[in-house]
This record gives structure tokens, C-alpha cells and sequence, in this order.
């Protein structure tokens, strides 16, 4: 049995889509007690790494979303240089996380939820702006932002009502 002619043999991904499976991937991290922060690594249309927030579970300050899923895509590919590939996570990237992405030469980030406190992409300030530096990852903003920022949020409310409780 063929495939009628009219259907795609490769159906591509929205950014929305890539974005919730970082979504997912947070849900793992506030399963694990971790600030719900979910990334993954997207090459030619695959997922190549995958990563969430874990610096509590691995006594780790470097553990963060970002920095696990490029760590994954550069074992999975096999080169620290992840050229040609895609970040998504759920929350604006910190310094230490632009950094990574600029070093490892990722092409693209894309974020859901603003971080107004720490975040490195635009909110605090802007790593990728920087003309000095000798790589620029295109960065787009906002995708799925609402339903990453509220995953953020009912965690952070969850948690002050615990801290109350007790």
C-alpha cells in the first residue's frame, strides 16, 4: 500500500510545538522539586538533546535547562559545536546559559517566559546584542510565553504557600 500523493512525507514542527515539548520537559524538573524550566536542542528538524533544571538533585549551580540539553546535543552529536542548531526553553536563558549558547554556536533561541530578574536575552540585559562578541544567535521571544510563565508561577505560589504552612 502507497501513501496518496497529496499528503507531505515530512510534516515540520512549529516553534509551538518544539516549545512544548520543552513544557514537558519542565514538568519533569517541578516533578523533581526543581523551579520548572524545560529546554531542548533542535537539529534539521530533529530533537537532539533534551534537558531541565536540575542544580537542586545534582548539587550542580550549573545544571540548569539549557546548559543539560546543549550537554546532551554535543554528546549526541558529537562535537561541542552545535551548529545549525535550534535552543528552545522556557524561560529567558541567564548569563551563564548565554554563554554556553554562544560557545556552542547555537543558530536560534527561542524562549517562552520573560525572566525580569536574571534574564540575559533582553530582559536585564542583552548578551546577543553585544556587536564585540564574535557570535550571534538569533534570538525570538514570547512563544508559548503565557504557558510557560504560568507553569512558573503556580510553582512559585505553591512553594510560598508551603514556606507559610510551615
Amino acid at each position: 500500500m502507497t501513501k496518496p500523493p497529496d499528503l507531505p512525507e515530512f510534516i515540520a514542527m512549529t516553534d509551538e510545538d518544539y516549545m512544548r515539548h520543552a513544557l514537558e520537559l519542565a514538568g519533569l524538573a517541578q516533578e523533581a522539586g526543581e523551579v520548572p524550566v524545560g529546554a531542548i536542542v533542535v537539529k534539521d528538524g530533529e530533537i537532539v538533546g533534551r534537558g531541565f533544571n536540575a542544580p537542586i538533585s545534582r548539587h550542580d549551580p550549573s545544571a540548569h535547562a539549557e546548559m543539560l540539553a546543549l550537554r546532551d546535543a554535543a554528546q549526541n552529536i558529537g562535537n561541542y559545536r552545535l551548529v545549525g542548531c535550534e535552543l528552545f526553553v522556557t524561560l529567558e536563558p541567564c548569563l551563564m546559559c548565554a554563554g554556553a549558547i554562544m560557545h556552542a554556536r547555537i543558530a536560534r533561541l527561542v524562549y517562552g517566559a520573560s525572566d525580569p530578574k536574571t534574564g540575559a536575552c533582553g530582559s536585564v540585559l542583552d548578551a546577543f546584542s553585544e556587536r564585540r562578541l564574535n557570535h550571534h544567535t538569533e534570538v525570538v521571544v514570547g512563544v508559548l510565553a503565557k504557558e510557560c510563565g504560568l507553569m512558573l508561577s503556580n510553582f512559585f505560589a505553591l512553594r510560598r504557600a508551603q514556606q507559610k504552612a510551615s
